[in-house]
């Protein structure tokens, strides 16, 4: 009886040889560490944090950086921190809009040859020069994520976040989807994958879509009982005063 080869050849599969060493891997593993602590060390008292994200092509007279701006500040005033990218357009918007009511405002800036340097309304930033640590970053300090329009990198945020709820990775975190029209074509993909069976019909569960700002800050609020988060109480020591 004869063997038949994925090739139908009778050759035995060559399998190919490409540049590795141990040593350059040694190196990228201390490099991202160090990306790690350093972000770690910036942002330790960032405090829970909502994550905006969204395009970085947008100016301030833009619907959506306005949009963007009214909403954050709206965010800011329940006590949560801003976090974005760091950058201009949305990012910059949302950090701007925490600015105009008092609150705290932070970036996770990827390094970046071109778009990316940080905006004027931070509080603090750190730069970072891996994707996949500052998405950790993100994620670690987040409790809410919004969903501004936007481009490859706020689409890849947005499923990394539902992957990781989906699976019990973190916590079932509220996802808002802001702008419906933009969003359309998107919102219509994944009503297929649950027509597919390629996700379930429970899996619509793990964001809220909408265009109301009262509407995403009382789903916002909601987080705040469920994890528990309380006020910071002022402290006094001696005669200082709070």
């Amino acid at each position: 009886m004869a063997v038949v080869t994925p090739h139908g050849n009778g050759k035995e599969i060559q399998f190919l040889d490409g540049p590795r060493s141990r040593w350059q891997d040694f190196k990228f593993v201390v490099k991202v560490a160090l990306e790690f602590i350093r972000g770690f060390r910036a942002l330790h008292f960032s405090g829970p944090c909502v994550t905006v994200f969204g395009s970085a092509r947008y100016g301030e007279d833009h619907e959506y950086y306005v949009l963007t701006r009214s909403l954050s500040a709206q965010i800011a005033k329940l006590g949560y921190t801003i976090m974005t990218g760091g950058g201009p357009g949305i990012m910059e918007a949302a950090n701007r809009g925490a600015r105009d009511v008092g609150g705290r405002s932070v970036g996770c800036n990827i390094v970046l040859p071109f778009e990316q340097k940080p905006n004027p309304y931070l509080d603090k930033w750190v730069d970072i020069r891996y994707f996949f640590v500052r998405k950790t970053l993100l994620i670690k300090y987040s409790y809410v994520f919004v969903i501004m329009p936007g481009g490859f990198g706020t689409l890849d945020e947005l499923f990394e976040a539902m992957t990781l709820i989906q699976t019990g990775k973190i916590n079932n975190f509220p996802v808002i989807i802001f702008c419906k029209d933009y969003h359309r074509d998107l919102l219509e993909h994944i009503e297929q994958m649950k027509a597919k069976r390629t996700i379930s019909e429970s899996d619509l569960s793990l964001f809220l879509v909408t265009d109301s700002i009262e509407e995403a800050v009382a789903h916002i609020e909601g987080s705040i009982q469920r994890f528990g988060l309380k006020p910071i109480q002022p402290s006094k020591w001696l005669f200082e005063k709070p």
